[in-house]
């Protein structure tokens, strides 16, 4: 078998699938974002929805999981998840969050920052009624970042709960729901050759987007 740790340091990748044109870009750069999901969507569809969340705790310790993107505009991206869960506690008391997408097969991430609140319960009921009956039920039992035993068994709770209620019945519990981060920073990077990556940067400033090049 070989060594991982000697395999790390020799893992050599010259990217070069694309480039980004600074000649020519978008003055919104949810055009851009619109594109370059579209085409990770074209190479893979089951994970291009895929990001990893960054938040920080009230003792400023940084926290990162993978959730997955369930609808954006120019108002913000939005994802779910239980309101008692570690990210929804930190959001809590700090609202500034980190988005990352990465697509290697693209050779592509944008990272975002942004600030996140809840959306509407209309909508976080809407989202909800949509889902599958597992993953409504999924919701339901697990109280999210909380520590169980290691025996515990989550398919015997959701059989239990399957015998005595209907999909129809299940609605939507109060501790869980959408939320949307509102973006202030894109940074769109394309892996070019020689680790010399094209960066392009948009802030948002007094409501307008200014448009920046950054080095790699």
């Amino acid at each position: 078998m070989s060594n991982p740790k000697k395999n790390i340091k020799n893992v050599r990748v010259d990217y070069k699938k694309s480039n980004i044109d600074f000649s020519s870009v978008t003055s919104s750069p949810f055009d851009l974002f619109n594109i370059w999901i579209k085409q990770a969507f074209e190479v893979d569809k089951d994970n291009a929805n895929a990001f990893v969340l960054s938040t920080v705790s009230k003792d400023l310790i940084p926290s990162s999981r993978v959730v997955l993107l369930r609808g954006f505009t120019e108002d913000g991206l939005v994802f779910f998840t239980n309101y008692n869960s570690q990210k929804s506690n930190d959001i809590s008391v700090n609202s500034n969050v980190s988005a990352n997408f990465f697509w290697p097969q693209l050779e592509k991430q944008i990272r975002i920052s942004g600030t996140a609140s809840k959306i509407n319960k209309e909508k976080s009921d809407e989202y909800f009624s949509n889902r599958p009956l597992e993953s409504k039920l999924g919701a339901i039992i697990s109280n999210q970042s909380s520590v169980i035993p290691l025996d515990y068994d989550f398919i015997a709770k959701i059989e239990e709960y399957k015998s005595n209620n209907t999909s129809s019945s299940i609605i939507r519990p109060d501790n869980w729901g959408g939320f949307i981060i509102k973006i202030n920073l894109f940074e769109f990077w394309q892996g070019r050759p020689s680790r010399l990556h094209d960066r392009l940067c948009y802030n948002l400033e007094n409501g307008k987007w200014k448009v920046s090049r950054k080095s790699p």
